[in-house]
């Protein structure tokens, strides 16, 4: 799975230019549009799902049901706009769903080739900082839109690092690694499963938090038009401190 979406991702990268990379092709099962490179890298995918059996559930395709206890939940390529211009911060990412629970996950950083891997419940060998307090904190957090500018200030100021990468699926791998202390959607209901149900092994496996800014359930869905606001942190303390700051400015 993961060595042909790679490899499908350098050969679309060798063949096509930016504009071809970037073509809108059509709307994906998460109801926003689909660019070239998803298409192709997704197609790869869905082969080896379709070789072994399992259920998929994917941005573009959405929900191929085939019988199965086991669901393979993949975001393909996760930061697709910086992928299609070659801006070299994108990730393919995956997690194995057994009867709705992610019980394996895998991030891999398409261009450097870096991956995080973790079964639930197994140690792995990377940790989180263990930073329980926002003030100060190195935080990434996904761009701001009207609807979230007061949560996404307020985030912001008590930080002590902010960065948007535009890659929620690498962001939240960075955090179970330790090198930044928490990512966040601040409030906006941007994310999707494909987003977070990586990190719902990853971050956790690494002694972090995974939840939604709101308390609402992350779970296994294959309605791929509902939203979360994830929070991925290194501490569940430092993970309810931003959930509680994101609420107090929605109020």
């Amino acid at each position: 799975m993961q060595l042909a979406g790679v490899a499908a991702f350098g050969d679309a990268r060798q063949r096509l230019g930016r504009a071809e990379l970037a073509a809108k092709t059509g709307v994906g099962a998460d109801g926003t549009p689909t660019m070239r490179i998803d298409v192709l890298v997704e197609d790869a995918i869905a082969e080896v799902a379709a070789r072994h059996g399992v259920n998929l559930l994917s941005e573009e395709v959405g929900h191929v049901d085939r019988g199965s206890a086991v669901t393979l939940v993949v975001d393909p390529i996760d930061g697709t706009a910086n992928a299609a211009v070659g801006v070299p911060l994108s990730a393919f990412s995956a997690a194995i769903a057994v009867d709705g629970t992610a019980t394996e996950a895998l991030t891999c950083w398409l261009d450097t080739g870096r991956c995080w891997h973790a079964v639930a419940g197994e140690a792995v060998s990377y940790r989180t900082t263990g930073r329980r307090e926002l003030d100060g904190a190195a935080v990434n957090l996904l761009r701001p839109h009207r609807r979230n500018a007061d949560a996404w200030m307020r985030v912001a100021q008590q930080a002590g690092r902010i960065r948007v990468l535009s890659t929620s699926c690498l962001e939240t791998a960075l955090v179970a690694e330790g090198t930044v202390d928490a990512f966040a959607d601040a409030g906006s209901d941007t994310h999707r499963i494909v987003d977070l149900a990586a990190a719902m092994v990853l971050v956790p496996a690494a002694g972090g938090a995974m939840l939604d800014a709101f308390g609402r359930p992350l779970e296994i869905d294959p309605d791929l038009t509902k939203r979360w606001s994830g929070v991925a942190a290194a501490t569940p303390e430092l993970a309810d401190r931003l959930a509680e700051t994101i609420q107090d400015t929605q109020e």
